[in-house]
Parts: C-alpha cells; structure tokens; sequence
C-alpha cells in the first residue's frame, strides 16, 4: 500500500478508526491511586548512617544538585598508637528543583545509602521547598520497596560463589617444619672428650 498514492494517509487513518472504537482507561487520579512499577523514579531517600562522606554522589551528579557537609573528629581506638578520625556528616540535601531523576547519585554510591522511592507526592507551592534536607531525606526510606527475590535459574552473586568456594577448600592444617637433611643432629654429635680417671690411692 505504501507505493500506492495516499498509501500512508489510509494507513494512519485506519489506526487512529482502530483506536477510536477502543474504550478508554483514564485513572482517576488522585481519588485512586495509580498502580506504579516497583522500580518507579520517584524520590531519592538517604539511609543515614550507611553514609560515609565519599562524596561520590555530589561528584558525579550532572546537574550539581547534592550538597554535603562534614566534619572530621577523633575516635580513640584501644590499642593504636594515636586516634583515628573519621568524618561526620553535617548536612546532606538534594535540590529536587534542579534533578532530572537519572539516578547516577544511587549507581555509584558504594555503601548503599541512597535508595529509590516510588512515592512521587512532593510538589509544592514554592520552589525553595524542594530543597530536601538529610531529615526529610531520611523520612522516605520507609517507602521503599524491598529488592525483588533472586531468580533461582540465574546466576549466583560473586560474593555467594566466593563463599562458597570458601566453605568448601579444606582447611589448611599447619605442616611440621622438616628437620635438617644433611649433616649429623644435635643428638648424635660427638660430646666433649671425658677427663682421665685419678690413680687409686695407695
């Protein structure tokens, strides 16, 4: 139909004819809820304590949309030489105004404390408001879904077959350090000669 002229337009026409006589399914929004795929983008949620200060995610967000602080101080570790220090974090905020929902900032944070919510009912009135702080950060953690089971016929995790080959290499037993090969032992080497015996007295 296509070399025919007017072979597109009929074309289209049936389609949209096609689509026409369809019922159509419009969710009514917000009184119901719409059923999201459980690895919806809505909003980034930050486990606290999993976060180290890396600053990774602030790094290599394209848009410069993550703003941390911190400090370092002083953990006494018993037994060391001197204190440690480690670093502490004093702000963490995500301008969700200027994200544009790519989710680098999740893929490359190593400690996995940056988690992908489905919940997606933030907008507000001002535009400073989406300025979302560590606290507010940490109050959509709860919303997020648990990771999916393991698909039996796939492939297992490294860190499984790496434990595994762990558990299953025998242990190595400490072999007894061998002897000396040449040469006459301490046991078998001439002692010291014996002094004579005195005369008998007469």
């Amino acid at each position: 139909m296509s070399g025919v002229p007017g072979g597109g337009l009929a074309k289209g026409l049936a389609v949209t004819l096609k689509t026409m006589t369809k019922r159509a399914h419009t969710h009514q929004y917000p009184d119901v809820e719409p059923d999201l795929p459980p690895r919806s983008r809505g909003v980034i949620a930050l486990l606290e304590e999993n976060c180290t200060v890396c600053m990774l995610c602030a790094r290599e967000c394209p848009d410069w949309c993550i703003y941390i602080d911190s400090h370092k101080e002083e953990v006494v570790v018993p037994g060391a030489a001197r204190p440690r220090q480690r670093n502490v974090l004093d702000r963490f905020a995500i301008d969700y105004s200027l994200c544009m929902y790519c989710g680098i900032c999740v893929e490359v944070c190593p400690f996995d404390a940056l988690y992908w919510s489905p919940e997606f009912e933030y907008a507000e009135y001002d535009l400073r408001d989406l300025l979302h702080e560590k606290d507010r950060l940490g109050e959509w953690m709860p919303t997020v879904p648990a990771p999916p089971a393991h698909d039996p016929n796939g492939e297992p995790a490294k860190e499984e077959t790496t434990a595994a080959k762990k558990a299953a290499a025998p242990a190595r037993t400490a072999a007894p350090r061998p002897g000396p090969t040449s040469g006459p032992g301490p046991a078998s080497r001439p002692g010291p000669a014996a002094p004579p015996a005195a005369p008998p007295a007469e």
